[in-house]
């Protein structure tokens, strides 16, 4: 098996469980899932929706460059919500931060999230 990396950085939350932030094996990082916590303070941003997406894009933007990449390197975005009607503000708030041609995504509506958190988002990246 090829040597797995652990990627970690301060400027994104920490893990709150048995898992890393992101692993990276080859050229491809698998980013764990992220909530709208403020890697500061491991608190909620806010309960607002659109600032909860804004937090969590944050804070995958941050694993990205710290596994030495950046968003557009995304291949696969899953998104999880607790409210599948938000889908417009998720992709609203979406094109702020990726251009054409965007990765393959899964919009998945669940029960709960850890936290009470509205929105979890996990990827794949490849560099």
């Amino acid at each position: 098996m090829a040597e797995k990396i652990i990627i970690a950085t301060d400027k994104a939350p920490q893990a709150i469980g048995t898992y890393s932030q992101a692993v990276k094996v080859g050229d491809t990082v698998y980013l764990s899932g992220q909530i709208p916590l403020v890697p500061s303070t491991m608190d909620m941003v806010s309960d607002d929706f659109s600032e909860q997406v804004v937090q969590v894009f944050e804070n995958l933007t941050a694993v990205c460059e710290a596994a030495g990449g950046s968003m557009s390197d995304i291949v696969k975005l899953n998104i999880f919500l607790i409210d599948l009607s938000h889908f417009a503000t998720v992709n609203e708030i979406m094109a702020r931060y990726f251009t054409q041609p965007y990765p393959a995504r899964a919009a998945i509506g669940v029960k709960q999230l850890p936290k009470d958190s509205l929105v979890e988002m996990d990827g794949i990246m490849v560099i």
